[in-house]
């Protein structure tokens, strides 16, 4: 099954994008993690509000909640399509360098994506 590729764009036929389950999964996580709480109408609770937190002061405390925070958040939102086994945040002066680890539900394979605050994968 296809699904739209995120961020939407068009492909060379000018027709919306797809992309596969699994590439479509790590912008699911995508969507969740650079997503601030309360910016979709229709799920205020969506996302985890990653960016905000650049905004705070670097410290090792500071990279632990936003562990944590990220790791509930993929777990409320995604967590009928993957399993979280890891996630870890490091603080690189402004920004964060984000990557989960993550069992896709349905087909057992086991991935790893990267992220960091500006937004795109690393």
């Amino acid at each position: 099954m296809k699904h739209f590729d995120f961020p939407y764009q068009l492909d060379a036929r000018g027709r919306t994008a797809t992309a596969e389950r699994d590439p479509h999964i790590c912008d699911l996580i995508e969507q969740v993690l650079f997503t601030s709480p309360g910016e979709r109408v229709n799920r205020p609770t969506f996302g985890c509000g990653l960016l905000q937190q650049v905004f705070e002061p670097n410290s090792e405390t500071l990279a632990a909640t936003t562990q944590f925070l990220i790791q509930s958040s993929l777990q409320q939102w995604l967590g009928h399509l993957i399993q979280v086994d890891a996630v870890s945040v490091e603080a690189l002066d402004a920004t964060f360098k984000v990557t989960v680890a993550y069992t896709v539900r349905r087909s057992g394979s086991s991935e790893v994506a990267e992220f960091n605050s500006g937004g795109t994968n690393a």
